[in-house]
């Protein structure tokens, strides 16, 4: 893509009636029609008509382009930098070769207007090292500081003159986003959004608007997501009993994995669920208890409508008891089945009050908890007194003639919340309208329902969309308003809505004003629905989602099973939490001499004194393990099933911690050759540098292979080693530059010395990427350098970074449509 280009999808929508639709009917696939027709400069105008909803998609193509500048601001290139481009890059990079596509010939550096993403990618190249490719001659090194000084000052200025910050198109709520939503609009946390189907992701985020299309299938499953939010909100008094199964997630080892369950028990789940209705449920426990299959524990409770946690797990009360019980498991050494042994106590808790407590038989092994049926509601009581009721009903109607008044009230106060901006009577009629149709079949609290589900089908919930002012021209620049911001805020740091507080700053016309700005960005980070920022943003750059669906080889790896799975993510988790919430520096994520382990990773790390299940900060004295290069989570992302990957591994770092990802591999890539023409057994080492020997492989594995070297002491899952297959470890490495470091310590002096501007950038690169919602363009880069050294001025502190993010001209500001 050039400088200055993007596609860019215009989309418009609004909220009108349609009569003559019900969204609730079960054959509302038949009145889902798509239409479309032309429009001025290549646009196609969709309509997707939803019931009372008309969902208006106009989608130019091509896209707008970004403006074109002049480059009159720049100042005059010196000789030395015309020379340096002439001696150094003009003899591939010119008219006739065009190597890799790009000709220097007449360029000058001094005028970047125009040709911004190609003097970008010539920045990055010089600076990082990688042009002139190795072998061939290199300026030296103030040489090439001075060149890239000189040239990020020209782009800087030409972006400060002709400042374009950019557009993004309308944003669906993605997964994470919509449970939030649902759980801020209506105090409601049962997650929905994870009944959706999975979000297209993009420039390594789940939150990138023109990824997140929409489809009729997803808006089927948005209308039964609704209908089910609503039902649970509202309380169903018709609601059918249904069955829902918690599996348990166990290790080798009897200990509850979640530590929800009450100190020394074990062998037992435990799990929040929302109960409906004021109503009977019965709950139905299987065990593993290696005896012959029982029935399954059932017991017939009564529960208060809510989100309570139910438990289920085996108490350790007589260790003299468990000491008796048998230990060779089913069956004798003679073969016969082993004796029964003193009984184990199951207890069955709701929100830590026991519940029943079942003596169970156990054979050989104690029993554990292998699976929990929870079913209903039975025989309703009422809809109960929940939180949602509250946040929902903000009156209630004294006599019929009252009922009418009040619904509008409360369908206007959940709307604003909802749409986030002010309402008015076009926003409220066709929710009212379904109000009333709820209201004519059941009672007021059923029309409400009704209401509440049209509310959550309408695209001014499910869609962020920022407007144009009537009056700004193509390609203008404007500063968006209170309400786009207030949004902007909340989706960055909670993902989710704005809350009261920031939609009455946006009232008044106050949430623009930097001190009221700054003073909201540390609200919102010290309260723990930024917790959003670690699980979402946090998770993705590093590919901490990747660990639920690493397979390491049980036979290569014995040691690793579920819990130290997620003991892995819990740990890195907990670590870069603390980061944030401690306001940290960037640079801790690397060094920081903590982290977090309970007994189970501990003794996978060889950490010693660490007991029992529960997580806790430990100081660690090993320089190795230090920081995210020496967690289990990374350590296992970045390697094969059965063994590491030096190649994963080196490449994990270029991208997500350097900005600097090699490319594609060539296609038919040759295998790793694993013996010597000799037969003699090659490393991994030996074979790797076999494999450099074809040049094609050479220009990027010279760069990955020293770092992923450097991490060869850890396995496949993270544990230390001193040997690989017999043969001593080789953490050594050595740029192609000359630089030379040993083992993880050695990576990151490295990391923290030579490349610390390169991290820093490269991690407010994927912030602002995810803050904004869009890949960056070079248009872009000027104002992420300028987040960086405002960064580096707070010692790159969390907050300081991205207090300079919200500050920023992208993140505040918008270009017009241009078509």
């Amino acid at each position: 893509m050039g400088a200055g280009d993007s596609t860019d999808q215009h989309i418009i929508m609004t909220l009108r009636p349609v009569r003559s639709f019900s969204p609730f009917s079960p054959s509302w696939l038949s009145w889902l029609r798509f239409g479309s027709v032309s429009a001025p400069g290549g646009a196609i105008i969709r309509q997707v008509r939803l019931g009372r909803c008309s969902l208006i998609l106009a989608c130019v193509l091509p896209a707008a382009s970004a403006q074109r500048y002049s480059g009159n601001s720049s100042a005059p290139a010196s000789p030395e930098h015309r020379i340096l481009l002439n001696k150094y890059c003009a003899g591939c990079h010119n008219q006739k070769l065009k190597t890799a596509g790009v000709s220097l010939d007449g360029m000058d550096p001094a005028k970047t207007g125009g040709h911004a993403g190609l003097w970008e990618n010539v920045l990055r190249k010089v600076r990082s090292g990688q042009m002139p490719p190795p072998g061939l001659p290199r300026p030296d090194p103030p040489a090439a500081a001075a060149f890239s000084k000189f040239l990020e000052t020209a782009l800087d200025r030409e972006g400060a003159a002709n400042p374009n910050p950019g557009r993004t198109g309308a944003h669906r709520l993605n997964r994470a986003e919509y449970s939030n939503a649902i759980r801020d609009l209506l105090a409601l946390d049962t997650q929905p959004g994870s009944l959706l189907p999975a979000d297209d992701s993009g420039y390594g985020f789940d939150n990138i608007a023109d990824l997140l299309s929409i489809s009729p299938a997803l808006l089927e499953r948005y209308m039964s997501t609704a209908r089910m939010v609503s039902r649970l909100a509202i309380g169903d008094m018709k609601m059918t009993p249904v069955e829902l199964q918690f599996g348990s997630a166990r290790g080798p080892r009897s200990d509850p994995v979640d530590g929800a369950l009450p100190f020394g028990s074990r062998g037992g789940l435990s799990f929040r669920h929302y109960f409906p209705l004021d109503a009977e449920y019965v709950l139905r426990v299987n065990l593993d208890n290696n005896a012959e299959t029982p029935s399954p524990h059932e017991f017939r409770f009564q529960a208060k409508a809510g989100l309570l946690t139910v438990g289920a797990g085996f108490l350790r009360e007589s260790a003299k008891s468990e000491a008796e019980a048998p230990a060779a498991g089913r069956r004798s050494a003679s073969g016969a089945p082993a004796p029964l042994g003193p009984p184990a106590e199951l207890d069955l808790r709701l929100d830590g009050v026991s519940l029943k407590r079942f003596q169970a038989p156990q054979r050989g092994v104690p029993p554990e908890v292998r699976g929990v049926i929870l079913a209903g509601p039975y025989n309703p009581s009422g809809r109960g007194e929940t939180p949602s009721r509250a946040r929902i009903f903000v009156c209630r109607p004294a006599n019929p003639q009252a009922e009418d008044p009040c619904a509008r009230r409360i369908l206007s106060t959940l709307a604003r919340r909802a749409f986030r901006r002010p309402v008015t009577a076009q926003d409220i009629d066709p929710l009212f309208a379904f109000y009333r149709t709820g209201r004519t079949s059941g009672d007021f609290d059923a029309g409400i329902e009704n209401g509440l589900r049209a509310m959550l089908m309408s695209p001014d919930f499910l869609f962020r969309v920022e407007t144009d002012p009537p009056k700004a021209g193509p390609g203008t620049v404007y500063r968006i308003s209170d309400y786009e911001l207030a949004s902007r805020l909340s989706f960055f740091l909670w993902s989710s809505i704005p809350d009261d507080e920031l939609l009455a700053l946006a009232d008044r016309g106050k949430l623009k004003d930097p001190a009221v700005l700054e003073a909201q960005v540390r609200r919102l980070l010290a309260d723990p629905r930024a917790s959003a920022l670690i699980s979402n943003f946090g998770s993705q750059w590093l590919y901490l989602r990747n660990l639920a669906t690493a397979k390491p080889d049980p036979d290569a790896f014995p040691g690793f099973d579920e819990g130290l799975r997620q003991a892995f993510r819990q740990e890195t988790e907990m670590f870069v939490a603390s980061i944030f919430r401690e306001n940290r520096s960037l640079l801790d994520l690397l060094d920081a001499n903590y982290t977090f382990l309970n007994q189970r990773l501990a003794e996978h790390y060889g950490v010693p004194k660490v007991y029992g299940t529960h997580f806790r900060r430990v100081e660690m004295t090993n320089s190795n393990r230090s920081g995210l290069l020496g967690q289990g989570s990374v350590l296992t992302v970045t390697s094969n099933p059965n063994r590491t990957s030096v190649v994963l591994r080196g490449k994990w770092i270029l991208e997500n911690l350097l900005g600097a990802p090699p490319p594609p591999p060539p296609p038919d890539v040759p295998e790793l050759k694993p013996h010597a023409k000799d037969g003699t057994q090659l490393t991994l080492r030996q074979q790797m540098e076999e494999h450099r020997t074809n040049a094609v492989c050479a220009s990027c594995h010279a760069r990955m292979d020293p770092i992923g070297f450097s991490l060869e002491n850890f396995d496949g899952v993270g544990k230390w080693r001193a040997k690989d297959g017999g043969a001593p470890i080789d953490a050594t490495g050595v740029l192609p530059d000359g630089t030379k470091f040993d083992g993880p310590s050695g990576l990151k002096n490295l990391l923290l010395n030579n490349y610390r501007e390169d991290f820093v950038a490269t991690a407010t690169e994927k912030l602002m990427t995810y803050a904004l919602g869009r890949g960056l363009e070079p248009y872009d880069k000027p104002a992420l350098r300028s987040i960086t050294k405002q960064a580096a001025a707070g010692n790159y502190r969390v907050e300081s970074w991205i207090m300079a993010v919200v500050r920023s001209m992208p993140f505040q500001m918008r270009r017009s449509f241009e078509p």
